[in-house]
């Protein structure tokens, strides 16, 4: 039995962690969910907030009646909740609602381009590919490569842009990783992008709702220039997002997307477009989403982001430390790689990572994900998988695909479920995995099948 200080019971502040999911044989038991860094569940405060402004949903902007009015006003104040919320002045950036941090991304990518230019944007090979794809049909792209703790390698990141000499657009990095959960020095990477004229752009999907974050002033070398997060990974469902960036970034040329919002006139000939950020959230916003956000910050505010940080690195601390003794389980990052968010990629020797996270889902009803988590180029290089190896798997769709076991940490996760996961994990890796006996091929047909129906009648 584990002793540990009093803390405060976080899971009273969700919704959902008490529901009941089905296992294999039958039974069914409250589901234990180790994949944050995916989607959170909400706050209960979230869920108040929501159906407290229901009664008064309406369109924003240019409506004259009450519920109008108010709906405008609840979406414009959440700008200033959420530049408070990473650190952003008002007199210096703006705020843009978005779907999500893939939206934010591309948006950026579409407004610094310039197609009369051959300019060059640094990413890393540690990054989603949100924070890859966008930028590779407009820019020259080249990758900061990895240390050998799977972080940013530093100097190659100098050396990149001294090579550039001044033509480095933009220097676009994770704040923390999804795969590995280490956190970059973002900082550090935004001095040495500004001492070559460079702008960078944190991603920080994964850091918003796990640390705190500070953009500072632009009179600091160390200011972040852009930043784009998501609120469905901090406990806010409802789908919306956040890019923060300079506003005279967004005053010149054309929106991507355009129609009812970003205008201030309309001709037969002529557009003139409305100010930032009006002009770039095109169509009826997502208020409901904007309320869901700014009541998942004041909660998190409420705790405090250094509170949340060191809850979860506890849980980090301790669950790497066992995984570490546990005979089978390969870690593919390590604690002296930190700082960390509370992400943990493993693999079972010998056994494929999809039988891994279905034998947990279906025997101890553990949610964690495996895959490649939409980072395929990280995860290829933790795994040391040669491009002659990946074309072999891409020209052969039978062959097993790569991948990792991820365990992901939020605020509500406790030690006990962690104990409970390290139990099933001992089982299956001590198993005879040629006889599968964790898990037989009829007990995962009739959890398959059953699933969606246990869900319909519960």
């Amino acid at each position: 039995m584990h002793v540990f200080p009093f803390r405060p019971n976080y899971r009273e502040l969700f919704v959902g962690l008490e529901a009941f999911v089905p296992q294999a044989k039958g039974e069914s038991a409250p589901a234990i969910n180790f994949d944050n860094a995916a989607t959170t569940p909400p706050f209960n405060k979230v869920m108040h907030e929501i159906n407290q402004f229901a009664p008064f949903y309406s369109s924003i902007h240019r409506g004259t009646g009450y519920k109008s009015i108010l709906s405008s006003q609840v979406y414009e104040n959440a700008r200033k909740v959420v530049l408070s919320f990473v650190g952003g002045l008002s007199d210096q950036n703006t705020v843009i609602f978005v779907k999500n941090t893939t939206e934010a991304i591309n948006k950026l990518a579409y407004r610094l381009w310039n197609p009369r230019k051959k300019e060059v944007v640094l990413t890393t090979w540690m990054e989603h590919h949100s924070n890859l794809l966008p930028w590779r049909n407009k820019f020259q792209v080249d990758y900061v490569e990895l240390n050998e703790q799977g972080g940013l390698n530093l100097e190659d990141l100098e050396r990149k842009l001294q090579h550039y000499q001044g033509t480095v657009k933009l220097v676009t990095v994770s704040g923390a990783s999804n795969v590995t959960g280490i956190m970059n020095p973002i900082h550090h990477i935004a001095e040495i992008a500004h001492r070559y004229q460079a702008k960078i752009l944190v991603d920080a999907a994964q850091l918003a709702p796990h640390a705190a974050i500070d953009m500072r002033p632009n009179s600091s070398p160390e200011h972040i220039d852009f930043l784009a997060f998501s609120a469905h990974k901090m406990y806010a469902p409802f789908g919306i997002g956040a890019l923060i960036g300079p506003m005279q970034v967004f005053e010149q040329g054309n929106p991507e997307h355009s129609g009812g919002g970003t205008v201030q006139f309309v001709t037969k000939d002529r557009v003139i477009w409305d100010d930032p950020p009006h002009k770039e959230e095109a169509g009826t916003p997502n208020i409901l989403g904007i309320v869901a956000l700014v009541a998942a910050i004041e909660t998190l505010n409420k705790i405090g982001m250094k509170t949340v940080f060191k809850q979860e690195e506890r849980l980090l601390h301790y669950t790497q430390k066992k995984l570490e003794k546990m005979p089978g389980i390969k870690l593919y990052t390590s604690l002296t790689a930190s700082p960390r968010i509370g992400v943990i990629p493993f693999n079972i020797v010998g056994m494929h990572h999809e039988q891994v996270a279905q034998a947990l889902s279906w025997k101890g009803r553990i949610a964690v994900r495996n895959g490649c988590f939409c980072a395929q180029p990280y995860v290829q290089k933790l795994l040391r998988i040669s491009d002659r190896e990946m074309e072999k798997v891409i020209n052969n769709p039978l062959l097993p695909r790569p991948g990792i076991v991820r365990v992901s940490f939020g605020l509500y996760n406790t030690i006990e479920e962690v104990d409970q996961m390290l139990a099933v994990l001992q089982e299956i890796a001590g198993s005879d995995r040629t006889r599968m006996k964790f898990l037989s091929i009829s007990e995962k047909q009739v959890y398959t099948s059953k699933t969606f129906s246990y869900y319909n009648n519960n």
